[in-house]
């Protein structure tokens, strides 16, 4: 089976002052994209931020000002974020994935602590006033999805729009949800799961961890599912390796970590989308095309979307 390679290009976590490098306008976040693609990456999972001060932003209008550039250049698949950051209502998360109707969306199965406030005692030159208090406001700020919110996507999304999901699953707690859902049939196979490890308020970025999660999703949904993993920091690329070889796919980008080793700043998202796809070959893997993601996961083809 070839393996998947997921690029996440910006995210909500990291904020300008942390890397020159990651993408913030629309043009930059565009161009980043293109780049992994061509890279290797066959799925690219996009948020979007603020011109002005690298704030993430729900804004459709700004999704439409790089999603179609990203297209027009690229046969990867187009993952739009329905997590875009703990600060937006559910109602701002879905407005991208509503406008847009892409092939996939993220899926976050459940609520979590999301802590990111440690990096905002970590010396460096804020260039925005919002970031350090941002960071800071993490610190008592839960990421809601509850049971209801996930209702309402996989209604939304899924039943109506006909998006297939990145299940994104922080903690165990979060496959028991996952398991709930397909008990229910409200969930259609093919299930593609993210594992998220190293966020601060959900699973570690520990071997240990990766082997309990996929030991528990194996349990509880048998052997009918694919799996990636996704790890913050310093784990990623270990960790990502190691979910390769147990049978999963891979996701990096800098919106998991700004490093592409240790003390070296990742120039690009297309630099890691490379070092894994090199790891990934050397280890006696193919790395999936955009079609063969389609066909491994079910997708409707980018001609259902609205871009």
């Amino acid at each position: 089976m070839p393996v998947i390679i997921s690029c996440a290009i910006t995210g909500s976590i990291h904020t300008p002052s942390m890397s020159p490098h990651l993408p913030i306008t629309p043009d930059e976040i565009a161009a980043s994209a293109i780049e992994a693609a061509t890279a290797g990456a066959s799925i690219l999972h996009l948020h979007a931020r603020l011109a002005a001060d690298g704030r993430p932003s729900p804004d459709p209008a700004i999704y439409r000002q790089f999603v179609p550039h990203i297209a027009a250049n690229s046969d990867a698949v187009i993952n739009i974020t329905t997590g875009g950051s703990s600060r937006m209502t559910l109602d701002e998360r879905l407005a991208a994935a509503y406008d847009l109707e892409p092939e996939m969306t993220s899926l976050n199965m459940g609520s979590i602590n999301f802590g990111l406030y440690p990096m905002a005692s970590r010396p460096r030159e804020w260039k925005h006033a919002w970031e350090q208090p941002g960071l800071e406001a993490t610190r008592d700020v839960v990421f809601k999805n509850t049971f209801a919110d996930i209702e309402r996507i996989l209604k939304d999304m899924g039943e109506a729009r006909g998006a297939r999901f990145e299940f994104e699953c922080y903690d165990l707690g979060h496959l028991y949800n996952l398991a709930h859902f397909l008990d229910r049939k409200l969930i259609k196979g093919p299930v593609f799961l993210q594992f998220v490890l190293g966020v601060l308020g959900g699973m570690g970025s520990d071997a240990e961890c990766l082997h309990l999660m996929k030991s528990t999703a194996d349990r509880l949904l048998g052997c009918d599912y694919q799996f990636s993993v996704a790890a913050a920091g310093r784990a990623q690329f270990p960790l990502v390796t190691m979910g390769t070889i147990m049978g999963g796919h891979a996701r990096v980008g800098l919106e998991d970590n700004l490093y592409l080793g240790k003390g070296e700043l990742a120039a690009s998202n297309a630099a890691q989308v490379a070092k894994i796809r090199r790891i990934l070959e050397e280890l006696g893997h193919q790395v999936a095309t955009p079609a063969e993601a389609r066909d491994l996961l079910g997708l409707k083809g980018r001609k259902a979307t609205k871009f």
